[in-house]
């Protein structure tokens, strides 16, 4: 493996929240805030608007797709709780591969989690202002894009705990709506809800079986699954500028297990045992506003809305966030331009500004080449989760060892059976990959995201040997 050069190591070796100006990071996140973008992290749009595909796909058997991949994520999360409690750091698993497999690896996954989260960035605000267009059609979408990203620009530009007052609020009502659909799907199910009947599990078993369409599409689901989880590696990022990093990171991964379980899985099994996952509602209008007409929750679909309106400017914001500080890491540790690497006001807003103009950029690509180079962007990074998870566990299998060895005492947070579970989570990343490979429709994003990490690979040896050189 490619070891970072001596020249770029006494960068890497500087503390990770010093900006080339010699300012830092505040540490202005409190505990209530890391606590909550934890939570809040694990709903995000992708559950709300993306699961009607993945039960289309599979059927019920979609609980079970979201059961395996949250399983995976759950490992994911653990290592990289590992890591991060026990060296904090704003660049996260950047950093942690960069320690222990190379400067090219830390700058390979940084740039491709940045890039990923600025498209990101775009994608979110677009569905956003489509959501308020629907509410106010004498609009135009354009107008709402540029209102969010002036809003959410401007919270990031000031003082970081604005941003953990946003996402705390935003979290609040995600948590609250999902908490809110989970107690009436569970009172639905045993019929204890006016105007209903327990359904057993007759929605389970009939029209086609909890399989009804075979192995085939419970893996379609799988993929669907997968990439709904994206997200939650931003509450280590977070905590870098919280007072207690290593203890939030803690409590946050601790928890992941019970919040996948209950959001997650515990949603999809109410909604496929509520109304028959073949119902032309859940095409319609997705599965959970499906599931409160059922239960003739008045005006269901606007309420969604309003959910959904929430869960993406949360992404937005969130986003913004972490893009613009995992930019700021890689710069500070000499991979990107000086130039950007100023902190003022404990806030390094340059590369706010920088992560925020690409993502309203990828939106304007949108307007002009919506089939060309925002699809292009959008393959590019369609698989960058997958990349960033394989690092993930790679520098974890590294840095376990190293810590061992050199600071056991820093090993607040421990992978389960290491190094056993580890393996397992590559090989279901790996499992993942070869299941993108079979689907037409994911083979190009596969493609397109690989092509995307040589490029970066090619670019950080080059680098990598340059200064080597000096």
């Amino acid at each position: 493996m490619n070891r970072t050069p001596p020249s770029a190591g006494a960068q890497t070796a500087a503390a990770p929240g010093t900006g080339q100006d010699g300012g830092a990071l505040s540490h202005g996140l409190k505990q209530r805030h890391l606590s909550m973008i934890a939570l809040g992290g694990v709903i995000g749009a992708g559950l709300f608007v993306g699961s009607r595909e993945g039960i289309a796909a599979a059927g019920p058997s979609i609980v079970l797709a979201y059961a395996v991949s949250g399983a995976l994520v759950m490992l994911i999360m653990r290592m990289l709780g590992e890591m991060s409690a026990a060296r904090p750091s704003s660049g996260s698993f950047s950093v942690h591969a960069e320690r222990s497999i190379g400067s090219w690896a830390g700058f390979t996954v940084g740039w491709m989690f940045t890039a990923l989260l600025c498209v990101a960035v775009a994608a979110e605000a677009l569905g956003a202002a489509d959501v308020l267009h629907q509410w106010f059609p004498s609009t135009e979408p354009w107008m709402w894009v540029l209102l969010i990203m002036i809003v959410f620009t401007a919270t990031n530009l000031t003082a970081v705990g604005n941003f953990g007052e946003f996402e705390f609020w935003f979290a609040a009502l995600k948590v609250a709506a999902i908490a809110l659909f989970l107690i009436l799907g569970v009172l639905a199910i045993f019929g204890l809800l006016p105007g209903t009947s327990a359904p057993g599990t007759a929605h389970l078993t009939g029209d086609g079986g909890f399989l009804p369409k075979g192995v085939d599409g419970l893996m379609v689901g799988l993929l669907a699954s997968v990439f709904a989880y994206g997200g939650l590696e931003t509450v280590t990022i977070a905590a870098a500028e919280s007072k207690d990093p290593a203890r939030g990171v803690a409590r946050a991964v601790r928890t992941a297990m019970w919040r996948i379980a209950l959001f997650y899985v515990g949603s999809m099994a109410i909604i496929v045992t509520v109304i028959p996952w073949s119902a032309p509602s859940i095409a319609k209008s997705g599965p959970y506003v499906a599931v409160l007409d059922y239960l003739k929750i008045p005006a269901a679909g606007q309420i969604m809305n309003v959910v959904i309106l929430v869960a993406l400017l949360s992404a937005v914001n969130a986003n913004i966030y972490g893009s613009s500080r995992m930019a700021y890491s890689l710069i500070a540790r000499g991979q990107g331009p000086a130039v950007l690497g100023k902190v003022s006001g404990g806030v390094p807003r340059r590369t706010v500004l920088l992560c925020a103009a690409f993502g309203f950029l990828a939106v304007l690509f949108s307007f002009w080449w919506p089939t060309t180079v925002f699809q292009w962007l959008l393959n590019m990074v369609g698989a960058a989760v997958l990349v960033v998870w394989g690092f993930i566990a790679v520098a974890q299998l590294r840095t376990r060892r190293q810590l061992e060895r050199e600071a056991p005492e820093k090993l607040i947070v421990k992978m389960w059976a290491f190094p056993y579970l580890t393996w397992v989570a590559l090989a279901g990343i790996a499992a993942v990959l070869v299941l993108m490979l079979r689907d037409d429709n994911q083979r190009i994003q596969l493609l397109f995201t690989g092509g995307f990490g040589v490029v970066l690979t090619i670019v950080a040896l080059i680098r990598q040997r340059s200064l080597s050189n000096r």
